[in-house]
């Protein structure tokens, strides 16, 4: 994969066609091929970026005094934009929520839409219980091996404190090797999910932060499903905040809809980005 220098580091990332850059992001404990089933199913005439960012799967730790809080971590995000000098972003948020936070913090003047699908948003920060055993986890000396360890045994993935809650249908277990192994093997990027998990959170704070998007000058659509892990009122919320955003909910998919239903993902985010003009129009 290419790669790009940013003050924290060094970021991987994957292109696919060309025009108007799509950034897809992706969660903690996650890496771009969260969006293997849907990226075949989108648009042509647009470049579709997936950064893989430093959540756990990544292969190249960040710098040792890198700022990886929830901040650090948006700011990142900014970074990489900037770096690509990538302008007119269509942002895809999903599962972290950190990203949101770019209009609050004034650095979201690269990005001109945004997709929110299910994701950290308001006070929920970490996400339900998952998010917060996670949390607890990167706290305790060697609790993220101990906690990461059992997402690698199916059956005791499926239960709603770990992935149970995430996804409607039984993640395979290569996928979840894949995405766990760089956090198992090397004590350097488990600094670097610790980093992040030690994020102090204020819920004021985050509402504040969240509710900056009211600010947000760009067109927006938030694709939303029902689960308890992001609550559907949320998404309600958000596209209530954002001027003009579009609402749409995915049955039958629980936070990672892009696994459960990518089908009905790709076909709402590309009625979306149709309305962009490409290189092709």
């Amino acid at each position: 994969m290419p790669v790009v220098d940013v003050p924290s580091g060094q970021v991987e990332y994957l292109v696919d066609g060309d025009g108007p850059p799509v950034v897809l992001l992706h969660g903690l404990l996650m890496d771009q091929s969260l969006w293997d089933r849907v990226m075949p199913l989108l648009p042509s005439g647009f470049r579709y970026i997936r950064p893989l960012l430093p959540f756990g799967s990544h292969r190249l730790p960040m710098h040792a005094d890198a700022d990886l809080s929830m901040t650090g971590m948006a700011g990142l995000v900014a970074d990489f934009l900037e770096a690509l000098d990538l302008v007119d972003v269509t942002l895809v948020h999903t599962d972290w929520g950190g990203g949101l936070f770019l209009t609050a913090m004034g650095r979201d003047d690269r990005v001109a839409q945004l997709v929110i699908l299910p994701c950290e948003a308001f006070e929920n920060f970490p996400p339900g219980l998952p998010g917060r055993l996670v949390a607890l986890a990167g706290r305790i000396p060697g609790g993220l091996v101990i906690g990461i360890r059992p997402l690698r045994v199916s059956w005791l993935r499926r239960l709603p404190v770990l992935y149970g809650q995430m996804a409607s249908s039984p993640l395979p277990d290569a996928l979840m090797r894949r995405w766990t192994d760089p956090v198992l093997r090397d004590k350097l990027i488990r600094r670097d999910v610790r980093s992040y998990l030690r994020t102090r959170f204020d819920a004021a704070d985050l509402v504040r932060q969240t509710e900056a998007l009211a600010g947000f000058g760009g067109r927006a659509l938030v694709l939303w499903s029902a689960n308890k892990v992001m609550p559907l009122d949320h998404g309600r919320r958000l596209a209530g905040l954002i001027p003009g955003a579009q609402y749409r909910e995915v049955p039958d998919a629980a936070v990672l809809s892009m696994l459960d239903q990518p089908e009905i993902v790709a076909e709402e985010m590309s009625r979306f980005l149709s309305a962009i003009p490409t290189s092709s129009s």
